[in-house]
C-alpha cells in the first residue's frame, strides 16, 4: 500500500516517489466480507457488521479515492503545499481501509478457542501464557481512549510479537513499524448498537469469534 510511505513523510523530496504508482493505480474497492453479516452472532450482530462494512469501511474507500485523486492532481501540478494538506485524510483514509480489511479476516465464524502451532509457541514465549496474552491485549483495547485500535503485531528486527495500541484510523505498520496480525477495532461503531457503551463486554465477546488460522498465517508470511 502505497499510502504507508506517506506516513513516514520528512521532506517533499519523499513524496515524488510514488507518482507512477498514483497515476497507474485502480481505485481501492470494498473488500467482500468471507461470511454473512449474520455469521457472528451473538457475539456481533447483523445490524453492526452491515452498518461497520456497507457503510463505515465504504466511506474510507471512497474519502481515499478523492484524496488520492487531489494528491494526484497536486502532485502533477508542483503544488506541494496541497500534497502535504492531504496528508491527514491519506492516513486516516488509508489507515481505516488497511485496518478493516484485516479486521474482517481475523474474524470467522468458526473462530474462538486458542491459536495453535508456532503462533502459540511465541506466544507462550513472549507472554508466558495464552491467558495472559488475551488479558493484556483485552487490556490494552479497552484503555484505548476514545476511538482506536488493539493490535497484536510483530516486530521483525526483534523477531518476537508486541501488543500496542493505536489512536483513530493510524495503521499499526505505518506508524510503529510493527506488522498487523491480530486487530480489535474499538471504535464505537463496533459494537455500541449491542453493548452500548460497555466495551469489556464487546472484548470479552470477541475472543470467540478470533479467526486463529488467519492470525496463524499472518505470523508466518511476517516470519519469512
Amino acid at each position: 500500500y502505497f499510502w504507508l510511505f506517506f506516513l513516514s513523510f520528512r521532506s517533499s523530496a519523499k513524496l515524488v516517489a510514488p507518482l507512477g504508482c498514483l497515476i497507474s493505480r485502480q481505485k481501492h474497492t470494498l473488500p467482500d466480507l468471507p461470511y454473512d453479516y449474520a455469521a457472528l452472532e451473538p457475539h456481533i450482530n447483523a445490524e453492526i457488521m452491515q452498518l461497520h462494512h456497507s457503510k463505515h469501511h465504504a466511506t474510507y474507500v471512497n474519502n481515499l479515492n478523492v484524496a488520492e485523486e487531489k494528491y494526484k492532481e497536486a502532485l502533477a501540478k508542483g503544488d506541494v503545499t496541497t500534497q502535504v494538506s492531504l496528508q491527514p485524510a491519506l492516513k486516516f483514509n488509508g489507515g481505516g481501509h488497511i485496518n478493516h480489511t484485516i479486521f474482517w479476516t481475523n474474524l470467522s465464524p468458526n473462530g474462538g478457542g486458542e491459536p495453535k502451532g508456532e503462533l502459540m509457541e511465541a506466544i507462550k514465549r513472549d507472554f508466558c501464557s495464552f491467558a495472559n496474552f488475551k488479558e493484556k491485549l483485552t487490556a490494552v483495547s479497552v484503555g484505548v481512549q476514545g476511538s482506536g485500535w488493539g493490535w497484536l503485531g510483530y516486530n521483525k528486527e526483534q523477531g518476537r510479537l508486541q501488543i500496542a495500541a493505536c489512536a483513530n484510523q493510524d495503521p499499526l505498520q505505518g506508524t510503529t513499524g510493527l506488522i498487523p496480525l491480530l486487530g480489535i477495532d474499538v471504535w464505537e461503531h463496533a459494537y455500541y448498537l449491542q453493548y452500548k457503551n460497555v466495551r469489556p463486554d464487546y472484548l470479552k465477546a470477541i475472543w470467540n469469534v478470533i479467526n486463529w488460522e488467519n492470525v496463524s498465517s499472518r505470523y508466518a508470511t511476517c516470519k519469512k
